[in-house]
């Protein structure tokens, strides 16, 4: 399974609007993905209800992960997004 361990980089953590660009990131991914705090249950990246109720802050670390075929570069567009609490979707995503 492939894995990535980053810390949220939006100050006001994983709420509201970054979550929202998150979910639809992770959903363009086409990739079934799974978010978590560390240690904590995996929820479904795609869902906007799984990611608010981790309630994950800024500066806490999440976990991505995802065992389909294409997950590593998934992950790693994923885990850009999150790491550097971008304002937008990249393109390449």
């Amino acid at each position: 399974m492939a894995e990535r361990r980053v810390n949220v980089g939006w100050a006001e953590g994983l709420h509201a609007r970054p979550a929202s660009l998150f979910v639809r990131a992770a959903t363009a991914s086409g990739v079934p993905v799974t978010i978590s705090k560390a240690g904590g249950t995996p929820v479904n990246a795609a869902s906007m209800l799984a990611v608010l109720g981790l309630g994950a802050q800024g500066g806490e670390e999440i976990v991505l992960a995802s065992d389909a075929e294409g997950a590593d570069a998934a992950l790693d567009r994923l885990a850009k997004l999150v790491s550097e609490g971008l304002d937008e979707l990249p393109e390449t995503v």
